[in-house]
C-alpha cells in the first residue's frame, strides 16, 4: 500500500479515537491489503498518539491467541499491539464508559511485567519465566473504531489490535510458582458467572504467546525490554460492557481484578 494511504487510514483511526466514532472496515476499502500494511497503518496510528497526546509505551498486547479467534478472522498467527500511559486503570476504578469508549467489551487476561530484555529469534517459554518479574490479573477493555466489529485481521491489527483500556488487579504472583496452563479463571459481572477458562486458551500457555511476540518482533529487530507489561491473551470469552456494569475476574494462584462502568 502506498504511504498516502497508510497515513490517510492512520489518520483516520487516530480521528475516530479522539472524536469517539467508528469508520468503515478498511479491508471493506482495501481489499487486497496484507498484514504487513496493516502494521504500517497501526505504525502511523500510534505515531500520532505519541506526538500528539503525550502518551508513552509502556508495553505490548498479543491478541487472536484462541483457535476461535483465528478461524473467526481466517488467520493462524497472533497479532499485536502497543500499550500506552494513558490506556491504565487500577484494581478498583470507576471507568466512564460512554465518553471515552464505542462499543466496548472486557477480557479477562495475565499481564507479564518483565525485568529483562527479550529479543527474538529464538526466545523460548523458559527464557520468558525466566525474565519475567512477576504476573497480574487484569481486564483489557477492547474497543474498536471499526463500525459494529465488521473487523478482518487487517482491521484488527491497523487499530493497535483493538486495545481500549487495561485494568491491572492488585495482586501479583511469581510465574514459576504458577502451572500458567491449567490455572483457571473466572469473569463475573455484577455478581453473576459469565464464563471460566484456562491458561491453555492462549496459545496453550500464556508464556508461550509471549514468546511467539518477541520472536516476531525479533524479525524487525525489536525486543520486549526490562519494565514492559506484556498482555498475554484472552482467557475466556469476552463480555459486552453497559453502564452501571461490575466486572470481577479471579486467577487461581494470581489475584482478581475489578472495576466499575459509569
Amino acid at each position: 500500500m502506498e504511504k498516502l494511504k497508510i497515513e490517510q487510514y492512520g489518520n483516520e483511526l487516530y480521528d475516530a479515537l479522539k472524536g469517539n466514532y467508528t469508520i468503515e472496515p478498511i479491508s471493506n476499502k482495501e481489499p487486497d491489503s496484507t498484514i504487513e500494511d496493516a502494521y504500517a497503518i497501526q505504525h502511523h496510528f500510534l505515531k500520532k498518539r505519541l506526538e500528539n497526546d503525550g502518551s508513552k509505551i509502556i508495553g505490548k498486547k498479543i491478541g487472536v491467541t484462541s483457535k476461535v479467534v483465528m478461524d473467526m478472522l481466517g488467520v493462524h498467527q497472533p497479532d499485536f499491539g502497543y500499550l500506552l500511559s494513558d490506556m491504565i486503570y487500577s484494581d478498583g476504578d470507576e471507568i466512564d464508559v460512554t465518553n471515552t469508549m464505542i462499543q466496548p467489551k472486557a477480557e479477562g487476561e495475565i499481564a507479564f511485567v518483565l525485568k529483562e530484555d527479550l529479543m527474538g529469534p529464538g526466545i523460548t517459554t523458559a527464557d520468558v519465566l525466566r525474565a519475567t518479574k512477576f504476573v497480574m490479573p487484569c481486564f483489557e477493555i477492547v474497543d474498536s473504531r471499526i463500525k459494529d466489529w465488521k473487523i478482518k485481521i487487517q482491521d484488527t491489527v491497523a487499530d493497535n489490535a483493538s486495545c481500549g483500556y487495561i485494568v491491572f488487579g492488585g495482586q501479583f504472583a511469581d510465574p514459576k510458582d504458577i502451572d500458567l496452563t491449567t490455572c483457571g479463571i473466572t469473569l463475573e459481572r455484577n455478581g453473576e458467572l459469565l464464563h471460566t477458562g484456562a491458561g491453555a486458551a492462549a496459545l496453550g500457555n500464556p508464556a508461550n504467546a509471549v514468546a511467539w511476540l518477541a520472536n516476531k518482533l525479533g524479525e524487525f529487530g525489536v525486543g520486549l525490554k526490562a519494565g514492559e507489561v506484556i498482555l498475554s491473551g484472552a482467557l475466556c470469552a469476552m463480555v459486552t460492557i453497559n453502564p452501571g456494569d461490575n466486572m470481577r475476574i479471579d486467577i487461581g494462584g494470581i489475584g482478581s481484578a475489578s472495576c466499575r462502568f459509569i
